[in-house]
């Protein structure tokens, strides 16, 4: 399995806390939590500074997912009202690669496959 984190607020529970610690998977966080966390805190919404993400992201070798042109393509092509730019992306890149980290229940709807 591989799991890519999404931005929304998680709290821990065991199958997350399976699916992200064991060796058998792949962990991966995708360029547009990095986004999302920077924007937020900027805005005043988060306490965390996002370089506190990029020091937990390289001491824990959590890879990171870029966002490539094919998945900019797939997300505006998403069908439904989800709005919210980064999380489409974020769809597009699950559907293509992995199970998502997410607490935003509209992701199901896209047939992403969500571990929390």
């Amino acid at each position: 399995m591989r799991c890519c984190g999404g931005s929304s607020t998680i709290r821990s529970s065991r199958p997350l806390l399976e699916a992200i610690t064991s060796l058998a998977n792949d962990v991966f966080v995708s360029a547009c939590t990095g986004y999302e966390i920077a924007y937020k805190q900027r805005l005043g919404r988060l306490p965390i500074f996002p370089e506190i993400l990029l020091d937990r992201v390289r001491r824990e070798r959590i890879g990171t997912l870029p966002i490539s042109l094919e998945h900019a393509v797939a997300a505006a092509a998403l069908p439904g009202p989800h709005g919210d730019p980064w999380d489409r992306i974020m769809i597009a890149q699950a559907v293509e690669h992995c199970h998502t980290v997410m607490v935003d229940k509209v992701f199901a709807n896209y047939n992403v496959p969500v571990v929390w």
